[in-house]
């Protein structure tokens, strides 16, 4: 397949390093040194200009292309873009936009400004921090099969009960898959003696009440999700409170600018809206900020949401989730304290990969922007899978692959060694990076 990438940005940076191994990609940047840097990282072939005009698209092989991102940080030029493409050439669009006016257009009336398909930023990062704020230790989270079975990533905390259990000793729930363990530099397929450590992440697939138990045993003394803290009346702070609204909770959002507080207010009915500064101790210690389960740092700086998160971390909050504009930062954020650091380009870029994979797969997940993914596969006649025991077919697939969970017709089936796996099922399976090409040309 042929795509053309417009943005050589963080988001489309990403986006090309992820589809060159399998395809034939072409990015278009304004700027030089971008364009120069990625031809050195990347095989992809990099041409400067402006992707809003025809004559740059068609340098790019416009016609020949299969598939067109538009991945700069401006809404309009993205819509552009988009649009310019669609009057030359019979190629599908996927359009990055932040601003949700764009995406309720394009979502009215299908097809809308010559996009096939928009993904917004701004919903698309409170969706990621949704995710993870219910599960304590949380890094990530996915359902898979119309929401039959989860996937989940958590941090093992060091005095935490699993912190040096054997995965046997840990699988302690009915429905649950020990799908990785994830080290430093290495990713780890286990087995019954495998030690859990400390600092290590682990990767389950199972059902959504598995998921969550396990992440209870992880962290004991949650009591569950309750009291939730947004700091930053943002775009992203928003629709957090607004999907934590649909959850039936009651989130408290705190704004310092008085116009933008009295918006929220009028905006988010379920939420309980609080003008003030959120670095101010005594407000905070006020509003009882140490029995918060989750407080969320979406702010205008990421300096600001920095000092939100360990603030309120410091007064006693259970959990810090930052969202962080600087992808380079989020390592840092999560090494001097934030739980989880969410930063909406790297989220982004992450939803497009995961889209043009999609051609191949019902679902997918990235874990830790490429170390592994989870994908979810319909079974057919092909497949390697198919009316065989696992523990058969397992045999013929490359090392690092888990199958973690099946559905059929609707209903979870926990994998085991003499599962017949049929046509039509939908197996959810862990796939290391290295070896996913593999595994998609057998699954």
């Amino acid at each position: 397949m042929r795509v053309i990438i417009v943005g050589a940005g963080q988001v489309g940076s990403t986006i090309a390093e992820e589809l060159a191994p399998l395809h034939d990609v072409v990015v278009i940047d304004v700027d030089r040194d971008r364009v120069e840097s990625l031809t050195y990282d990347v095989d992809v072939l990099a041409v400067e200009g402006d992707g809003a005009e025809l004559a740059t698209l068609r340098e790019a092989g416009l016609t020949d292309a299969d598939m067109l991102i538009a991945s700069t940080d401006d809404d309009e030029t993205n819509i552009v873009v988009s649009g310019t493409a669609k009057t030359v050439a019979d190629v599908f669009t996927i359009a990055r936009v932040k601003n949700t006016k764009f995406l309720r257009t394009w979502r009215q009336a299908a097809g809308a400004f010559g996009v096939d398909h928009m993904v917004g930023t701004n919903l698309l990062t409170a969706q990621t921090v949704v995710r993870v704020i219910g599960l304590p230790a949380a890094r990530d989270a996915e359902t898979f099969a119309e929401g039959c079975i989860q996937m989940a990533e958590f941090g093992v905390p060091e005095d935490s009960p699993v912190a040096n259990q054997t995965v046997r000793e840990a699988d302690r729930f009915e429905s649950l898959t020990f799908a990785a363990i994830l080290g430093e530099d290495d990713v780890v397929i286990p087995r019954g003696d495998t030690v859990i450590e400390p600092g290590s992440d682990v990767v389950v697939i199972g059902s959504p009440d598995s998921v969550r138990e396990f992440a209870g045993a992880l962290v004991p003394d949650a009591d569950g999700l309750s009291d939730v803290f947004i700091i930053g009346g943002s775009d992203i702070g928003f629709h957090t409170a607004r999907l934590l609204e649909q959850q039936g909770l009651t989130p408290r959002v705190i704004e310092q600018d008085p116009d933008r507080a009295r918006e929220l207010a009028e905006e988010l009915t379920g939420s309980t809206v609080l003008e003030s500064d959120a670095t101010d101790r005594e407000f905070l210690e006020r509003e009882n900020i140490d029995e918060a389960d989750a407080v969320v740092t979406a702010l205008d700086s990421d300096e600001k949401s920095l000092l939100s998160g360990l603030l309120a971390k410091r007064l006693g909050a259970s959990r810090a989730i930052a969202v962080v504009d600087n992808g380079e930062y989020v390592p840092l954020f999560e090494a001097v304290g934030i739980d989880v650091a969410v930063n909406p380009r790297e989220a982004t870029a992450e939803e497009i990969t995961r889209f043009t994979r999609e051609q191949r797969a019902e679902n997918v997940a990235i874990i830790e922007s490429d170390r592994a993914e989870v994908l979810e596969i319909e079974v057919d006649a092909e497949s390697v899978l198919v009316d065989r025991p696992i523990r058969e077919s397992v045999a013929d697939l490359p090392d690092g692959v888990v199958i973690g969970a099946i559905s059929r017709d609707g209903e979870l089936i926990k994998p085991r060694g003499d599962t017949v796996i049929e046509i039509d099922d939908h197996v959810v399976v862990f796939v290391d990076a290295e070896v996913i090409e593999e595994a998609n040309s057998q699954l």
